[in-house]
């Protein structure tokens, strides 16, 4: 999502980079193209022109075009602006002493109300340390109940689901059981509809005058791009919500949803969903975002996955050993571990600053990693420990164990081999050393060549041609 403006925007400030002064005109003559990127991105017509407008003024000021460096204020400019349009947001639910916290979920239909539903129940669990309940109440769709028992399972979340009651009388229910057994927050999965219509909103609107929710979120499909802007419209005159759980943020959506629902609506992004997982879901950062679109990755989001992944003891024992270089292929197994507990490549590419919007010019395969993983699982444990010993019968073996050819498991000890060198080199200080033995390009990261093409070598003549 947003690679299209991440790229006008990185651009813009290309063109502007490097100049010594900025004038009006130079300004406005990116602050075009952006313009036609944030339409693109199919963001409301109305933000987009209050959006150019605030960073033209603020960029053009004395203070801008007198400064050491103009480019970098351009890029804070934007930043802070890009920030405002999404925040401020305060993602924290405040739960009740008095009896269990009720959270009221509506939305329409497709949007995965119900799956959110369960993502809000894992997340508060794990953030609150609480024991929240799933309500059934919506009985118009058909296996809407079933769906969230059999995902409230999973995750052993209790359901509450009658199918012979209205949703007041579940809601009800559910409330009053929370309260008997400490349970809570009360999470109401309501009823959606294809489209906006008057006896939805009256259905929610009654259930929100009987229960009383603490808060309500709206639920809304980052795909749909103005048309999820337009339904948080509707929402908003009927129910006067708290804020938004905007799904689908992983997909091919343009971004307009993101840009557009606080400005437009007035109320907050709090929630996203970024995959079909349970697990994928956390609060919205406008100020994380804000740093993705132009282009400075989101390195905290990063930390995070890997704080949550990695054992505090387990990074201790590591850093010890690649200080020592002792660093293994059992080390090596983990770490791949570690790497598929906090997400996909692609995923962790995306964060990095300046890479996340150039994925699509990276030739990297995931499933590459699958075959790597493979190869070693299929080395005996004193193999991993000691890749010195692996011979070609050995090798042989472990390629029939792992699917591959014998080609690839020589690949593979050769570059990790050649890892550990580096290491030795680190830890004894050598940097001198080091970087004469750096390779000039990235041959030997990229691996064999693809099958028929073979690679060119550098003869002994060439060498001697360019000294």
């Amino acid at each position: 999502m947003f690679e299209t403006l991440t790229n006008t925007l990185d651009s813009f400030f290309s063109k502007i980079r490097g100049r010594p002064r900025l004038t009006e005109k130079n300004i406005q003559d990116g602050l075009k193209e952006v313009r036609l990127a944030l339409l693109e991105a199919d963001v409301h017509y109305r933000v987009v022109k209050d959006f150019i407008q605030r960073v033209a003024e603020k960029a053009c000021g004395e203070e801008v075009i007198r400064g050491v460096n103009p480019a970098q204020q351009i890029v804070k400019i934007v930043h802070d602006e890009v920030e405002a349009i999404m925040g401020p947001v305060d993602t924290t639910i405040e739960m009740r002493q008095d009896g269990p916290t009720v959270l009221m979920v509506c939305g329409l239909q497709g949007s995965g109300k119900t799956t959110t539903c369960v993502k809000l129940a894992l997340y508060l669990r794990k953030t609150y340390s609480c024991s929240p309940i799933l309500a059934a109440t919506d009985v118009r769709r058909p296996a809407a109940v079933d769906q969230l028992e059999i995902l409230g399972k999973e995750i052993d979340i209790p359901v509450v689901s009658d199918r012979n009651a209205d949703a007041i009388m579940i809601a009800m229910k559910a409330r009053f059981e929370a309260a008997d057994k400490g349970l809570g927050p009360v999470i109401l999965d309501t009823a959606g509809r294809l489209h906006i219509d008057e006896e939805m909103m009256e259905e929610l609107r009654e259930l929100k005058a009987r229960v009383k929710p603490d808060q309500i979120y709206l639920v809304a499909d980052a795909m749909t791009g103005q048309d999820a802007v337009a339904s948080a419209q509707e929402f908003n005159r009927s129910l006067e919500f708290d804020g938004v759980i905007l799904t689908k943020l992983d997909g091919d959506a343009r971004g307009g949803a993101a840009l557009s629902i606080k400005a437009v609506t007035g109320k907050p992004i709090k929630f996203v969903g970024l995959g079909e997982k349970i697990d994928k879901f956390e609060p919205f950062y406008p100020d994380r975002m804000a740093d993705r679109i132009v282009g400075m990755g989101d390195v905290r989001s990063l930390v995070e996955k890997a704080q949550e992944a990695i054992e505090e003891e387990d990074a201790r024992l590591l850093e010890e050993k690649l200080r020592r270089a002792t660093f293994d292929l059992e080390d090596f197994r983990k770490q791949l571990h570690m790497i598929r507990k906090m997400g996909s490549l692609q995923e962790l590419l995306g964060h990095l600053p300046f890479l996340g919007s150039r994925l699509d010019q990276i030739d990297f395969d995931e499933h590459e990693l699958n075959r790597v993983e493979a190869i070693v699982n299929g080395m005996t444990q004193q193999e991993r420990t000691n890749p010195d010993i692996i011979g070609a019968s050995r090798r042989q073996r472990i390629a029939v164990g792992s699917g591959c050819d014998p080609v690839m498991v020589n690949q593979l000890l050769k570059q990790f081999k050649q890892m550990r060198k580096v290491m030795r080199k680190v830890s004894k200080g050598d940097v001198a050393a080091l970087m004469e033995s750096m390779p000039p390009g990235l041959d030997d990261i990229a691996g064999p060549p693809p099958r028929g093409v073979r690679r060119k070598r550098k003869t002994r003549k060439s060498k001697r041609k360019r000294k």
